[in-house]
This record gives structure tokens, C-alpha cells and sequence, in this order.
């Protein structure tokens, strides 16, 4: 049986969230280790991935000097977006921190206001209020609730990837190319990492070693599947399909740390989602008028 393009997109957008969810659980995995190490090796391994690709399609690795000034911002935003992520990982149920991370297309369509001058409508804004409910309920905020840091951490980290995500998406309409963005992010993050690296590789044992590459190779299955799922399909056909990554979490957690999130938990991944799913119906309906 033959798939149509719109199917292997979907199957292609599930395995990236595989992919991403199994490199949560390789960070979480690779124990007591600062987040700034941990992403050295995310991003060493996309590093040399991506370097082999442009290589094979005779990319340039110079970008224009106009795209110069967003593609730092678009790199140091992504990269604390990923510590702050990593962070999270570490001290939350692995399913909150995957759910919460998802908040980052809400922050750019925020972003969006003031770096593309896109004002959001109703929906939008509707989505965006009962996404921070959803937030809530997972961050349940209270001076006894050891998680409340780790949680905000884990806002913030959104936050940064959702700023990223609107350089992107400016760096796309000024046309620059899409794997010279993923270099120059995993080239600025693997350099800026490089010394803290450097300064504690003496503290990491073999199996450490294992589950941050396990971890690289997570985060590439997780890039490779993203561009094969909208090189099949255009995002309003698959994005949604991306939530699937918090099912994969969630199945991580539970089999690996006995994690099991709480009535609340569920209740935030329920209006995070919902809300992520109703935008993803809207603008659908709104593009066939």
C-alpha cells in the first residue's frame, strides 16, 4: 500500500517527536551533570550532521550579512531555550517539562508582534490565555511546591525557543537557507559550550558519555524527521501531530523513573493541547476560505 505525501508526513512528524522524547529521557538519563554540557553534546552531534549534509549539497556555509544579526539571536535564544529546557528536564516529571517546552509557539506568535508586525486575532489571543491556564496547572504555583522553580525554568526555556522560533521564521522570508540556520545555531552553541565542557570532562563517566550521545542522536532523529515531515507536507496539515511528543514522554517517564503526572498535570496538557489543536483547526479553516 502506497502512502500519500500527507501520511508520511504525519509518520515522519511522529518520529521527530519520538526522537525529541527520547532525548529528554537520554538527558535525564545522563544524571547529576550541569544543562550547559548536556548541550554541548545536543549540539556537537547535530554539528557534525549537518556539516555532512551541506557538504554532500555543496551548501555555503558563509550566510548573507544582512541575515548576520538574526542568526545570533536566533542561536543565543535557542540556546538558552535548550538549557533552561535541559534544566527542567532534570527536576520535573519528563512529561511536564516536554508539555510546558510546548508553550513556545504561543511566545511566538507574541513575538511576532513586534520582529514581523503579525498582530494575532481572536483566536490567538484566546488560545494564548487558556495556554497559560494549562501552564498553570502544571506549574501549581505554591511556596511548598519544590517543582515551582525547575517549572518557571522551564517557561523561560520556552520563551527563548519561541523568540527563536521567530527569527526563523523572519531569517526564512529574508531567504536564507534552512540548514545554514541549523549550522550556524550548532556551530554557536558548541563553541559557546565548548569550555564549560572542557572544564568538567573529567567528571563524566562512560555511561554518561553513552546517554549524552544517545541524547545527540535523539535530537537528530528528532531534526531529520521535522524536515522529511514538511518536505512531504506543509505545516497546517501535520503540525498538530507534534503533541505526540508529550504521549512519548510521558511513556519515558513512566518506564524509566516510575513518573506518573498528577490530576492537574493532565488537566494543563488537556488546555495546552486543545488549545495548540483548536489554532491548528482554525487556521486550517481559514486558509480554505
Amino acid at each position: 500500500m502506497k502512502l500519500s505525501n500527507k501520511n508520511k508526513g504525519i509518520l515522519f512528524i511522529i518520529l521527530a517527536a519520538f526522537g525529541f522524547s527520547l532525548m529528554s529521557a537520554c538527558v535525564r538519563l545522563s544524571g547529576d551533570l550541569p544543562s550547559i554540557q548536556k548541550a554541548f553534546f545536543r549540539n556537537a552531534v547535530a554539528l557534525v550532521f549537518i556539516t555532512g549534509i551541506m557538504l554532500k549539497q555543496k551548501i555555503s556555509f558563509v550566510p548573507k550579512k544582512e541575515n548576520l544579526l538574526f542568526l545570533l539571536l536566533r542561536s543565543s535564544t535557542g540556546l538558552i531555550g535548550m538549557i533552561c529546557n535541559f534544566y527542567a528536564i532534570d527536576r520535573l516529571l519528563l512529561a511536564d517539562a516536554n508539555m510546558l517546552n510546548k508553550l513556545s509557539p504561543f511566545f511566538a506568535i507574541l513575538f511576532s508582534i513586534f520582529l514581523l508586525k503579525e498582530l494575532p486575532n481572536i483566536v490567538q489571543i484566546l488560545g494564548l490565555i487558556v495556554a497559560f491556564v494549562g501552564s498553570v496547572l502544571i506549574i501549581k504555583p505554591s511556596f511548598n511546591n519544590p517543582d515551582v522553580i525547575p517549572a518557571i525554568v522551564a517557561v523561560m526555556g520556552a520563551l527563548g525557543s519561541g523568540f527563536a522560533y521567530t527569527c526563523v521564521r523572519k531569517l526564512g522570508q529574508k531567504g536564507e537557507n534552512g540548514s545554514r540556520v541549523i549550522f550556524f545555531f550548532s556551530l554557536f552553541s558548541t563553541l559557546f559550550c565548548l569550555p564549560f565542557m572542557l572544564s568538567g570532562i573529567g567528571n563524566i563517566t562512560l555511561k554518561q558519555y553513552a546517554c549524552l550521545v544517545l541524547a545527540g542522536c535523539g535530537g537528530c532523529l528528532g531534526q531529520i524527521g521535522l524536515t522529511k515531515a514538511y518536505f512531504y507536507a506543509p505545516a497546517k496539515e501535520i503540525s498538530v501531530y507534534d503533541y505526540s511528543q508529550v504521549i512519548f514522554a510521558a511513556i519515558f517517564g513512566f518506564f524509566l523513573f516510575s513518573q506518573t503526572p498528577d490530576i492537574y498535570s493532565v488537566l494543563g496538557y488537556i488546555l495546552i493541547c486543545g488549545a495548540g489543536i483548536a489554532m491548528f483547526v482554525y487556521n486550517n479553516r481559514k486558509k480554505a476560505k
